[in-house]
């Protein structure tokens, strides 16, 4: 599936709830289209969170806990649309394609991923941020943007911002692999905001 044209990733850290003025203003932001096309991709943030708790007091497997995340991130994909209407959750690759032809802006489920997929491991090495990159890779999109609740230190890379936790540890594998540009965009870059 190749993407609208001009179209990007954009992942919306889970983190961000956690400031709701700023995800709110995000969500309108993207679904007003004053980014562009985009196809958003929702972090699990503390439904992520719940899971991973849950599998430490109870010991299932990294598997499991890997297909309960992808449910988590599908529920928030549900809240963002519950916080903003004109976004369209896109549970596959036609969904976003139809969604994105139709000039709106849709939110990725993940669901699909829960019967496996040969370049997803199914850890905690592997979140949001790179399934994002993984979605853009797939859709051949040319900017894959994660909005973070925190900046990026300047001069980092890949793996010293993995190794920081700011994205995963499998994300310097995925964004080798991806031929588009890669943005973080902490708080201080929420430029558009001042401008708005």
């Amino acid at each position: 599936m190749r993407a609208a044209p001009s179209s990007m990733v954009v992942k919306l850290g889970g983190s961000l709830a956690g400031d709701g003025g700023r995800l709110r203003a995000w969500l309108a932001h993207l679904a007003a289209g004053a980014a562009g096309p985009c196809i958003l991709v929702p972090g699990g943030g503390a439904l992520a969170d719940a899971v991973r708790t849950t599998q430490g007091a109870l010991g299932f497997s990294d598997a499991l806990a890997h297909r309960l995340a992808l449910d988590a991130m599908g529920r928030m994909a549900e809240v963002f649309h519950a916080l903003e209407p004109r976004l369209v959750v896109a549970p596959d690759e036609a969904a976003l394609a139809t969604t994105l032809a139709a000039g709106r802006i849709p939110v990725w489920d993940p669901v699909a991923l829960k019967a496996g997929h040969p370049d997803i491991p199914e850890t905690w090495d592997l979140t949001s941020d790179s399934l994002a990159l993984w979605l853009a890779t797939a859709v051949e999109a040319p900017l894959c943007r994660l909005v973070k609740s925190a900046d990026a230190p300047a001069g980092a890379d890949w793996a010293g911002l993995a190794r920081i936790g700011l994205v995963d540890a499998a994300f310097p594998a995925f964004a080798a692999r991806y031929a588009g540009r890669i943005e973080i965009l902490g708080p201080g870059a929420d430029r558009w905001r001042a401008a708005a």
